[in-house]
């Protein structure tokens, strides 16, 4: 059983800005402790384990809420009044979350790693509205937010055939490393000295290298930061 010294995670809010997410923690945790059933219609669990699934559940609400239910001893009926009082909340965010997904793109990032980032966040946003986001989703969202100047790069990218979008991003981020050594050898090499390759070049340049690019080599890439 949980140690209730602490929170596993946070507690719902009177404000219900975390509810999609604390459900989802609930059902996790439950399920690990085995009381899972316990919040499922017509279960069959023993009253001891419906009052440890209470003393959990009642344990991540906001004071407000604990003495709003008060009365409320049964784990699946208090799961049921939350839902009726905050399932809306699906209705209501679900068309933000697309909006925030349709604008969402590569080339207004700085970094592989901050675009990366917000794709996770929304992405994990619509699923827990009940959205099936798949790899061929975020491969797709990615190809096409391309900067205009690197439609050619998007092109190398697509050619090498990724079905997982981790393996997409790998490439990005090494790329990325390969430019910042680019931009610290520019910086550092004595006056007069020959130049090295303009560092935005670099996420060009290793698209070429994995996957011999039939582009000229005067058509390179400008990296992810543009608006």
């Amino acid at each position: 059983m949980a140690n209730f010294t602490k929170l596993e995670f946070e507690a719902l809010d009177i404000t219900e800005k975390n509810y999609l997410s604390w459900i989802l923690d609930i059902e996790i945790h439950l399920a690990a402790q085995g009381f899972g059933n316990t919040i499922k219609e017509e279960n069959q669990q023993t009253e001891s384990n419906r009052a440890k699934a209470m003393i959990f559940l009642r344990h991540h609400l906001h004071e407000a809420l604990k003495s709003e239910y008060l009365t409320v001893k049964n784990p699946f009926e208090l799961w049921i009044n939350l839902k009726d009082k905050y399932d809306h909340q699906k209705s209501v965010i679900l068309p933000k979350a697309r909006y925030v997904w349709m604008h969402l793109r590569l080339q207004d990032f700085k970094t592989v790693s901050g675009y990366n980032s917000a794709l996770f966040k929304i992405s994990s946003q619509l699923k827990l509205r009940g959205e099936n986001i798949t790899d061929a989703d975020m491969l797709e969202k990615t190809y096409s937010t391309f900067h205009a100047s690197n439609i050619l790069l998007q092109q190398q990218y697509r050619e090498k055939g990724f079905t997982k979008y981790s393996d997409l991003i790998s490439c990005f981020l090494v790329a990325e490393q390969n430019n910042k050594l680019l931009m610290k050898n520019h910086e550092s090499r004595p006056t007069k000295s020959r130049p090295f390759p303009e560092a935005n070049a670099a996420i060009y340049n290793y698209g070429r290298a994995q996957g011999g690019g039939h582009g000229r080599g005067d058509n390179r890439g400008r990296g992810f930061a543009h608006g």
